[in-house]
């Protein structure tokens, strides 16, 4: 099984590409969740990335696929936090100038984050559609080129490669749950597992507020909803309506999309650092979150991605300490 307009060789060619470049992160067993769930239960520590997020693969990746002229023109992209940091740490390391534009509601410590990497940064209104408009406007005047964080060929087959690293290392397993954004991960992941066993379940885990790509699916189409804080703020953002790839991907390659409470996605926060010693933030413990919360019913080995940990470290100790969400 392939996925529309993508296919496994693109992912074997980004695997190759960023090889010395990012990590090849670890896949543990959590005896307290394969105890829990009557099945083997592997964690994915994509957190202990470069940057702390899976979105290093992918912003590499497209990075290092530009040519010498768009990469001399800089580099502008629309983030939630994580892929700008991916991406000014992929910049800086190629040489080239990067700005990243966020909206106000990225939480300060993954701005300073992406500025300690050397990236200006603009923040730009109350979403990330906002933001977006100052993309457009550098690319229009200044000639920039933009790496977008989901919806582009190069950063699909990076973070593609996560999902070739499962296979190697849980060839046996029934379920993954991925997180479930703009579709960046979630497409990459699906295609190549599933291009190898296409009878794997794949399944989507987002937030209840502002789940752009959930009332996508819903829909039949892209649509725009309205971005609202939460503890998971990396899965904030629209989907584009004019997007290329990642709805197409995750409408044919994803089994079932499952939404959490911020209650829900709290105590997956708590379960990684108590019985996991993992601090994560709220986006990469929404897999934990789901099996806790009983969302999640498997018949064989299950793989969670644990994606991101660059949370406030206060808001981490509010939250692992009792404090409301």
């Amino acid at each position: 099984m392939t996925a529309p307009f993508f296919g496994l060789g693109q992912i074997e060619v980004a695997r190759k590409r960023i090889d010395g470049h990012v990590r090849r992160t670890f896949t543990d067993l959590s005896p307290s969740l394969s105890n829990r769930m009557g099945q083997p239960v592997w964690l994915k520590l994509e957190h202990q990335q470069i940057t702390g997020s899976f979105k290093l693969r992918g912003a590499t990746n497209a990075v290092l696929a530009l040519d010498d002229a768009a990469r001399a023109r800089g580099i502008v992209a629309v983030s939630t936090g994580n892929h700008g940091r991916a991406l000014a740490h992929a910049a800086r390391q190629a040489g080239a100038r990067a700005v990243i534009c966020m909206s106000n509601l990225v939480p300060q410590a993954k701005i300073d984050g992406i500025a300690a990497l050397g990236a200006e940064i603009r923040i730009i209104g109350h979403s990330q559609d906002e933001a977006q408009r100052e993309v457009d406007r550098l690319i229009a005047e200044d000639g920039m080129t933009t790496i977008p964080p989901f919806d582009h060929p190069e950063v699909i087959a990076g973070q593609g490669t996560l999902g070739l690293e499962l296979l190697d290392d849980v060839p046996d397993v029934d379920t993954v749950l991925v997180q479930l954004s703009g579709g960046g991960l979630i497409s990459g992941v699906a295609a190549a597992i599933k291009a190898h066993r296409p009878d794997m379940r794949i399944i989507g885990i987002t937030m209840e507020r502002g789940a752009a790509m959930h009332a996508s699916l819903r829909a039949g189409k892209p649509v725009e909803v309205e971005e609202l804080p939460t503890l998971a703020d990396s899965l904030g953002g629209g989907i584009g309506l004019d997007n290329r790839f990642t709805f197409a991907m995750t409408r044919a390659l994803v089994d079932d999309v499952i939404l959490l409470s911020e209650e829900e996605i709290a105590a997956g926060i708590c379960h990684c650092y108590y019985r996991e010693g993992q601090i994560v933030e709220g986006s990469g413990s929404v897999g934990v979150a789901a099996l806790l919360a009983n969302k999640v019913r498997s018949n064989g080995p299950i793989a969670v991605i644990l994606s991101g940990g660059n949370i406030d470290m206060t808001d981490h100790r509010t939250l692992v300490c009792g404090g409301a969400p």
